[in-house]
C-alpha cells in the first residue's frame, strides 16, 4: 500500500503519519456508518412509499407538463426531509440561486430579512444588497439586519430578542460556516434557535441554508421547526451524480411562492422540463447518505492531521460534526495555496492542473479553488477553496469515496511539508 501511495509522490514519512492518525479514528468512522445506514433506509423508504418506477426516469421537454418523474421526485424529497412540499429542479442553477429564489419569493417590499447568525455567505451579500448589486433585495425595498455571534460562536439570544420587530418577515440561518472560522450549527442548536424566535414571533418564516449539512445527522432542520430548508444538488443530496439543480423543501405556502417566482405567476410547479436528468437526480439522492459519510470521514481525518500539527481547525478533531466542511487556518497565503495544490494533484480530472487565485464572481477578494471534478463546481466531490485574505484559512470538503478523500488529504500534507509551511 505504501508503494502505491509513493507512486503519487507521497513520502513514506507522510504516509506513516497519516495512517497512524487514521487508525485512531476507526470507532468514530463506525458511528458515521451507522448514521449513513439509517439515512440510506430513510431515502429508500421514501422512494418505495412514492412508488418510484423506471417511468420516473423519462425525459420531458418544452413546457414539461405532467412530468411524472419530476413530480414524484419532489414528493420523495418532501418525505425525506419531512416537509409539506418540495421544489427540486434543474432550472435552479446553484445553491446561491436556490437561496435567492427562496428569499425573493417570500419577501415583499417593506419586509425585513434578519440573520441571527451573523454575516451570511459571501455570495448572498449581493443577493441581499449588503454589497450593492442589480436586482438585490435592497433594490426592492427589503431591509436587512443581523446580530453577530458571541465570541465563542454561540447565538446572542439577548440581542436577537431585541432585534425581532414588526417588520421582521423572514429569518435566515446558515447551517454551515461559509468562509468563516466559526462553528457550524448542529440541527439541535438550530432547533433551539427556531423555538426561541418562534416564541417571540410565531408567524415569522424561518429559512435554513442547509448546504453541506444534508445527511450528516439523523434529522434535518425541517424536523426542528424550519419553514424552509434550501440546498444545492451538486452538494450532498446529489450524491455526485446530479449535474445541476437545487431544492427548496418546506411549507406548502413557501414552496408555492418559490415555484411561482422560478417560473411565472399562474404557472408555478406545473412547468419545467426535466431534460433527461431525472435518473441522475434519483440515483444521486439514493447514494447521498453513503457519499456524505465518505466526505465526513475525510473531513475528520483532515481535522486530526492538521490539529496534531498545531494548526487551528474548525471543527476540532474530536468535535461533533454539523456539516462536511473542514476549515484549517494556516495564517499565510503559502499555506492555503499549498493545501489546494495538494487536493488538485489528487483529482481524477485535471489532476495535472495547478490552481491559482482569481477574481471569482460574487466574492470581494481573490479566491483559490481546487476542484478536479466530474461536475463543475461540485463540492460533494473532493475540493478545497478559500479567499486569499486574513486569516488565510482553507475550506476542505467532499470526497465521493473515502479512499479518494484520504489520498487528497495526504497529498495536501505532502505539499504543505514541501512548501515549508509545516514539518513532521
Amino acid at each position: 500500500m505504501k508503494e502505491i501511495y509513493e507512486g503519487f509522490g507521497i513520502s513514506s514519512k507522510v504516509y506513516d503519519y497519516a495512517v497512524n492518525i487514521e487508525e485512531k479514528l476507526k470507532n468514530r468512522f463506525n458511528d458515521i456508518d451507522k448514521v449513513a445506514e439509517i439515512n440510506q433506509l430513510k431515502v429508500i423508504k421514501a422512494m418505495q412509499d412514492n412508488k418510484v418506477s423506471a417511468e420516473c426516469f423519462g425525459q420531458s421537454s418544452g413546457y414539461g407538463y405532467d412530468d411524472f418523474g419530476r413530480d414524484t421526485l419532489e414528493k420523495v424529497y418532501a418525505d425525506v426531509f419531512k416537509t409539506e412540499s418540495a421544489l427540486v429542479r434543474p432550472q435552479i442553477t446553484c445553491g446561491t440561486h436556490a437561496l435567492a429564489l427562496a428569499l425573493m419569493s417570500n419577501l415583499r417590499p417593506g419586509d425585513e430579512l434578519y440573520s441571527p447568525a451573523g454575516k451570511p455567505y459571501d455570495t448572498l451579500e449581493e443577493v441581499i444588497g449588503i454589497r450593492p448589486s442589480k436586482g438585490s433585495l435592497a433594490e426592492y425595498g427589503i431591509t436587512y439586519r443581523q446580530t453577530d455571534l458571541l465570541p465563542d460562536g454561540s447565538f446572542d439570544y439577548e440581542n436577537i430578542a431585541k432585534s425581532i420587530n414588526k417588520k421582521t418577515k423572514l429569518i435566515t440561518i446558515q447551517r454551515s460556516k461559509g468562509y468563516q472560522t466559526r462553528p457550524s450549527f448542529t440541527v439541535e442548536k438550530i432547533g433551539e434557535l427556531i423555538n426561541f424566535v418562534k416564541k417571540i414571533k410565531p408567524e415569522v418564516i424561518v429559512m435554513v441554508d442547509n448546504c453541506y449539512g444534508e445527511f450528516v445527522q439523523l434529522k434535518e432542520p425541517s424536523e426542528k421547526g424550519a419553514d424552509m430548508i434550501v440546498g444545492s444538488l451538486i452538494k450532498n443530496p446529489g450524491g455526485g451524480l446530479a449535474p445541476i439543480g437545487g431544492y427548496i423543501c418546506g411549507t406548502k405556502e413557501c414552496v408555492e411562492n418559490a415555484a411561482y417566482r422560478l417560473t411565472s405567476p399562474g404557472l408555478g410547479k406545473e412547468v419545467g422540463a426535466s431534460l433527461g436528468v431525472m435518473r441522475s437526480f434519483y440515483q444521486g439522492l439514493f447514494l447521498s447518505p453513503v457519499v456524505t459519510a465518505s466526505a465526513l470521514k475525510g473531513a475528520i481525518l483532515a481535522a486530526n492531521i492538521y490539529e496534531n500539527l498545531g494548526f487551528s481547525v474548525v471543527p476540532g478533531g474530536s468535535e461533533k460534526r454539523a456539516d462536511i466542511i473542514q476549515a484549517v487556518t494556516f495564517g499565510t497565503r503559502e499555506g492555503v495555496e499549498a493545501f489546494c495544490r495538494g487536493i488538485q494533484a489528487a483529482a481524477p480530472v485535471d489532476g495535472h492542473v495547478v490552481p491559482e487565485p482569481w477574481d471569482m464572481p460574487g466574492y470581494d477578494s481573490k479566491v483559490i479553488m481546487a476542484a478536479g471534478a466530474f461536475v463543475q463546481g461540485s463540492s460533494i466531490e473532493l475540493s478545497a477553496d478559500g479567499p486569499i485574505a486574513p486569516p488565510y484559512a482553507v475550506y476542505f470538503q467532499g470526497g465521493l469515496t473515502y479512499p479518494h478523500a484520504k489520498l487528497g488529504i495526504m497529498m495536501s500534507l505532502q505539499k504543505i511539508i514541501e512548501s515549508g509551511v509545516a514539518k513532521l
